[in-house]
């Protein structure tokens, strides 16, 4: 009797349940990230289809989709995926690629980062990202004996890091999704082991010699410099948006005045006057302008109380992992939504340059919602592990 009882005692502690808090966080943003659509999208569906409810119901659709997914992957262990890091990094450049592919890639605004099937058009941005996190994790936790080396813990990492970035760059004129996956590298890069002192001394010298070269390019290439020159303008444009009021700086100021129309209660959700066709497009990455508006500075709070509340269970769930592949893959998925959701509020509320980040679980997009939502049954499967070894 005593032996079974003992049985029965392993049995349960291995079943252990999934972080029950950080599933009630997901679906209060989920949630709220829902209604803030239908609020947010119902001037522009009304324009575009007729219908002011088009965009609520597509993502209402695709985040009961979601559920399903992070209920499924949540129940799949996660070392499954330490096998196939490899492959996931090599599929994950590839996905990148497809959008060179006539018919297949879905240009919009001047970048090319869309594939469209027709029936479905997805950024394959997102799905590299999740790769990358997983590559990662399986690379340093593999070579966690070589990363106090600058040439094997360092330099080889962001050698793997760059081929992305770069095609993110250059092909898919996407410089967010650069932003967003090397921050995640650095991030478990120096979690698992690596030194801070290589990251520092190396971004010191590269970005002097970067900007060197950037003002001496400017200075002599003449009208070769145009393109760089007005690229270079536009991400300088948030110091004074007003000076191209309708231009470049149109988006922003339409976002501030939302946020400074919101005062500490808002006007009242589903009552912004910036949402009718004054800011472009603000279900997507100005949502939280809108947000603002309606529901004030206490409503602002809120929403950034709960994604801290997130990072928060991302973190004990990445410390308490019982093994190094998994921590990390729980750091990367925490950094992601970490990330995006810190350079979203920065770009609406104007602190850093328009570079088109969207809002975890409030932006609307049926893929990255179901994306995002996967990965967030990876972290609830981490979650069921013993505590760290």
């Amino acid at each position: 009797m005593q032996m079974q009882s003992k049985t029965k005692s392993v049995n349960k502690e291995k079943k252990r349940q999934v972080d029950f808090v950080l599933v009630v966080i997901i679906i209060i943003l989920l949630a709220f990230g829902i209604v803030m659509v239908l609020s947010a999208s119902a001037p522009s569906a009304l324009a575009e289809t007729g219908s002011s409810y088009t965009y609520f119901f597509s993502q209402l659709r695709f985040a009961a989709m979601g559920l399903v997914v992070m209920w499924i992957v949540s129940r799949i262990d996660y070392h499954i995926y330490k096998k196939f890091y490899w492959p996931v990094y090599w599929i994950s450049i590839g996905i990148l690629l497809l959008v060179l592919i006539p018919g297949l890639g879905s240009e919009s605004g001047g970048a090319t980062r869309w594939i469209d099937l027709g029936f479905l058009r997805f950024q394959p941005s997102e799905i590299t990202k999740v790769g990358l996190i997983i590559f990662f994790a399986g690379y340093l936790t593999d070579h966690k004996n070589d990363l106090r080396d600058f040439k094997k813990g360092f330099l080889l990492p962001l050698v793997f890091l760059a081929i992305p970035v770069l095609i993110a760059l250059f092909i898919q004129n996407h410089l967010s999704v650069g932003i967003v996956m090397s921050l995640i590298t650095i991030v478990m890069m120096l979690v698992a082991g690596c030194r801070l002192f290589h990251f520092v001394a190396t971004g010191l010298v590269v970005g002097g010699a970067g900007a060197a070269a950037l003002v001496t390019y400017l200075s002599t290439a003449g009208d070769q410099a145009s393109d760089l020159s007005f690229r270079f303008g536009r991400i300088l444009n948030f110091m004074d948006p007003w000076q191209d009021a309708t231009g470049l700086g149109w988006q922003t100021i339409q976002g501030l005045y939302a946020i400074g129309s919101g005062g500490l209660f808002g006007v009242g959700l589903g009552e912004s006057k910036q949402k009718y066709l004054y800011v472009s497009e603000p279900q997507n990455d100005f949502i939280f302008a809108i947000l603002a508006e309606e529901l004030g500075f206490v409503g602002c709070l809120v929403v950034i109380a709960l994604f801290a509340l997130f990072i928060w269970r991302g973190i004990i769930i990445a410390m308490k992992s019982s093994d190094m592949f998994g921590s990390l893959l729980a750091t990367g998925i925490t950094t992601l939504v970490m990330v995006q959701a810190a350079l979203n509020i920065a770009v609406v509320t104007n602190s850093m340059p328009n570079t088109g980040i969207s809002l975890p679980f409030f932006s609307a997009g049926g893929t990255a919602l179901i994306i995002l939502l996967a990965m967030c049954g990876i972290l609830l499967n981490i979650s069921r592990s013993k505590e760290k070894v």
